[in-house]
């Protein structure tokens, strides 16, 4: 491995934890907004769009670890395939939970249960964020993997 590459590897590692920092930013944005709102009000125009815009960021973010970063993995580290599937049964009930609260969003859901619905979506995406970093950071440090960190981790 030539000195000059030795940066970008170590930087899927970084750019793992930047982009948990990132989502759980947007997921603290969009439950403030609804803890703002007025009790009893259906969510307002502003609210839905932190609510879109969080949900299409974790779901993107899934979804390329899905589709480039675990199979890479999974090809330099064949042991860690069981933590792969149980990091991607995550995605799945993740995804699930957000299309609840997608269908809540589109009946107009009062923040209560907007609020609700990303309660149990924060509880699950921060245990599979810890899980997922004390698992793969390390791998990730070593990963040889091309690819631009939308391909790899989603477009944050």
């Amino acid at each position: 491995m030539a000195e000059r590459e030795t940066p970008r590897l170590i930087a899927w590692s970084r750019e793992l934890r930047s982009v948990h920092t990132r989502l759980r930013a947007a997921l603290h944005v969009t439950r403030t907004a609804i803890e703002d709102g007025n009790p009893g009000e259906s969510a307002t125009r502003d609210l839905l769009l932190y609510c879109h815009g969080f949900c299409a960021a974790l779901d993107g973010h899934h979804r390329s670890e899905d589709r480039k970063l675990f199979p890479a993995i999974e090809a330099a580290h064949p042991h860690l395939a069981p933590v792969l599937r149980t990091l991607e049964q995550d995605h799945s009930m993740m995804a699930h939970l957000l299309g609840g609260l997608a269908a809540a969003i589109e009946r107009a859901a009062t923040p209560a249960e907007l609020d609700r619905h990303l309660e149990g979506i924060e509880a699950i995406m921060e245990s599979h964020f810890r899980f997922e970093e004390r698992q793969l950071l390390t791998v990730l440090e070593t990963l040889e993997l091309d690819g631009t960190t939308e391909e790899v981790l989603g477009p944050l």
